[in-house]
């Protein structure tokens, strides 16, 4: 689905759908999302001003977007169930609250075909695409931990799985193989460099799957998409208020979400950044992550503590290999604004897997110091 730019008319005829009081007077772009299209929108009700996000679903990714928007419902009103506290004036910040469309349904649909969603925008809050402050890791991480807690005991049926084998990386590795052998738009023999990176990482890659496999490390409800900048933070304490971006949620690994706070939050450029000397990961947000996640998770089995640091690895390495794979299939899911952007990307992770690499004792250290702390009186 293709990014397209909707005029103010349009975008308020998809808000009336929506029971909202008050006129609507501005809306525009908001975030720097790659999947959906999202937008800020200013209401005015009797003279008071009111906000809400307003999002176009990408139908081309997830192909069911009701059974998406009954995951979120179900994942929200559950939420609900943990923070719901008549004392606390502030508990409509602290998780997603979806809007009801007049026909009843959690999103709408417009003249077009498109598929809509609204929720409450959450005010005097924002999110951060890179870390200023390792304060804003731990608490990204200690977030993503009560935000599986929350879910820990989501009644069935479980939950639609939107995108299947989302973090599974022996699929990805074969969507991959599959991409390189059609060579569709004769961009593979630029990037032989980085097949051979993941040849030689193929076996270490399904670590996860074979542990899982094998009962040791259990399925969860999980987020599946934990960028540092799916967290919202307070604007006046820094602490975590909000997680958001819940089209991912489903039946997972816990460490895939932990190795995707690593992958995100810990770089140490931007992610598509050309000059590769810059790239890394950066163990102080590292630590910071895992104090911060630590501080929280503790329905973690003992298998999963000691993947941690692998995960970090390994879900970089997936993502890389996504990135490796639009590029060679002609750059049709993530958003690109440049000519080889999503090359870059891939070129970013598959250097902070070397960073991990070279880091992996330290790193191990770091989680061994965070769970003795746990564990003392």
């Amino acid at each position: 689905m293709k990014r397209v730019e909707f005029d103010f008319a349009r975008l308020r005829a998809v808000v009336r759908q929506f029971p909202l009081l008050g006129d609507v007077v501005a809306a525009e772009r908001y975030g720097s999302g790659h999947i959906n299209d999202t937008y800020k929108v200013a209401m005015n009700l009797a003279g008071t001003p009111l906000n809400y996000l307003l999002q176009r679903i990408n139908h081309s990714i997830f192909k069911n977007p009701a059974q998406l928007m009954e995951n979120i419902l179900r994942v929200t009103e559950h939420q609900w169930t943990k923070i719901a506290d008549p004392d606390d004036l502030d508990a409509s910040r602290r998780c997603l609250t979806v809007l009801m469309s007049n026909e009843g349904l959690p999103y709408v649909r417009d003249e077009d075909g498109n598929w809509w969603r609204g929720y409450l925008f959450i005010e005097k809050a924002r999110t951060w695409d890179q870390i200023d402050d390792n304060s804003f890791a731990y608490e990204a991480a200690r977030a993503f931990a009560v935000f599986q807690n929350q879910l820990a005991d989501l009644p069935l049926p479980r939950l639609h799985e939107t995108i299947p084998d989302f973090h599974h990386t022996p699929k990805r590795i074969e969507t991959l193989d599959r991409a390189i052998a059609e060579d569709a738009h004769g961009r593979a023999a630029e990037v032989q460099a980085e097949i051979e990176f993941v040849n030689q990482r193929r076996e270490e890659c399904g670590r996860l799957i074979r542990r899982f496999e094998a009962g040791e490390i259990p399925e969860r409800i999980t987020h599946n998409d934990t960028k540092i900048n799916n967290v919202m933070l307070d604007d006046a304490s820094g602490k975590g208020v909000c997680v958001i971006d819940l089209d991912t949620v489903m039946p997972g690994l816990a460490l895939y979400d932990f190795g995707d706070m690593v992958r995100s939050a810990a770089a140490a450029s931007a992610e598509d950044e050309q000059d590769l000397s810059l790239a890394g990961t950066r163990i102080d947000v590292f630590e910071a992550l895992a104090r911060g996640y630590l501080s929280e998770a503790g329905f973690l089995n003992e298998a999963e503590l000691d993947e941690l640091v692998f995960s970090g690895r390994v879900i970089t390495m997936t993502i890389g290999i996504r990135f490796l794979t639009d590029y060679l299939c002609g750059d049709v899911y993530f958003r690109t604004h440049r000519a080889g952007q999503n090359l870059d990307r891939c070129r970013v992770q598959f250097q902070m897997v070397r960073s991990m690499e070279q880091q992996s004792d330290a790193m191990e250290a770091v989680v061994a110091a965070v769970r003795k702390g746990h564990r003392a009186p």
